[in-house]
């Protein structure tokens, strides 16, 4: 694996390794530095290109539990476009299927010799350019692989401080602890026992619009909210706006991401329609932010900022939501193309009270998005 007459191969393969831990840790696999080392070390040994052999190499090396391993086995799957590979049998290599989107080249019938693997680098190649495509662009195949990807990201919560304390190696003295464990060893202080403010999630409310122009990305932004719920469900939100705001939250909340999908449709009454973003926001703010709901959260808005009726009201609006919540992110997928400015009237109206401004329009951008909340 590191002699140089292999030519670049030894760096695809490093680099495959390396974007695979990357995924792992999306799923919620540690993968930490020194087990990526170990799986590479044990490649070293091994036929990089077949797929059992990298599967049981990654396996033994990157998963420190049982709970890691059905998280590994849906990682491996959708970074490499194929099955979990069977355990190794008494005789011969284990048994390996790959999806119909894998380069497999077809053979001629049984009697035929053993088929070459399928060379993973260029597989996980395609899979790190299928995370920066414009989700508006894939064909049904690759949105079909997009999916399995949306159903690995785990979003993390920001956190905010807690007024408890609890104990912890680190933080002020707990003087009640100190004195209290002094008198039980004859009044000498031996030890003296800390606390710290230990964080609470920070509620998340997420409004995605569905209008006719939010369309191709609609799908995506919907299955990034469902995978937000599932990671907390207690402490996120979701509505839709469009011409009116529908909360979705109860049917996000379903563990499957087809049938939440399939139920939060049967909910909107306005899918594909036009964009009131100043009257559903007032709504919103009505009915359910000045309750509570947006007070401190983090406020994501899914929009590509057209807006049907006057600007000054999405305006007013706006500066409402940024009094009211924590911080105000806006979403808008046409952020990540070349030479996009926001010259909309919706956009030039919101972004004076928008805290965070950026793209939805591919795999890695809502994995940026995801960081943007959690340190939000």
């Amino acid at each position: 694996m590191a002699e140089p007459a292999v030519g670049g191969r030894t760096r695809d393969v490093v680099d495959t390794v390396l974007g695979f831990a990357r995924t792992l840790r999306h799923a919620g696999v540690a993968a930490s530095p020194d087990r990526v080392e170990a799986m590479l070390a044990a490649l070293g040994s091994l036929d990089v290109l077949d797929p059992g052999a990298v599967y049981w190499a990654g396996r033994l090396t990157l998963c420190a539990g049982p709970d890691d391993l059905d998280r590994y086995d849906a990682a491996f799957a959708a970074y490499f476009a194929g099955e979990r590979p069977r355990a190794p049998r008494a005789a011969g290599r284990p048994e390996v299927r790959l999806s119909p989107s894998a380069p497999v080249d077809d053979g001629s019938g049984d009697g035929d010799e053993e088929t070459e693997a399928p060379d993973l680098a260029v597989q996980a190649s395609a899979d790190e350019v299928l995370r920066n495509r414009d989700v508006a662009e894939l064909t049904p195949a690759e949105r079909e692989h997009l999916r399995r990807l949306f159903a690995l990201l785990v979003p993390a919560a920001p956190m905010r401080p807690s007024r408890r304390r609890r104990p912890s190696p680190q933080g002020a003295v707990h003087p009640a602890r100190t004195v209290r464990r002094a008198l039980r060893s004859g009044g000498e202080v031996t030890r003296l026992h800390h606390h710290r403010r230990q964080g609470r999630p920070r509620r998340v409310v997420l409004l995605v619009d569905v209008s006719g122009s939010m369309a191709p990305y609609a799908d995506a932004l919907l299955r990034y909210a469902h995978a937000a719920v599932r990671a907390r469900p207690s402490s996120t939100e979701v509505f839709t706006i469009g011409t009116r705001l529908t909360r979705v939250t109860r049917e996000m909340r379903l563990r499957d991401p087809e049938r939440a999908l399939a139920a939060s449709g049967s909910a909107i009454p306005d899918w594909s329609g036009g964009t009131r973003l100043g009257e559903v926001l007032k709504a919103f703010l009505d009915r359910w932010g000045q309750r509570g709901t947006a007070r401190g959260a983090v406020i994501v808005v899914c929009s590509d900022g057209w807006e049907r009726g006057g600007t000054e009201l999405l305006a007013e609006q706006m500066v409402r939501l940024r009094r009211l919540a924590h911080s105000v992110v806006w979403v808008n997928p046409h952020k990540g193309r070349a030479g996009y400015e926001p010259l909309t009237g919706g956009m030039q109206a919101a972004l004076p009270s928008v805290d965070h401004f950026v793209a939805g329009h591919s795999m890695v951008a809502f994995e940026e998005l995801t960081g943007v909340i959690q340190r939000a």
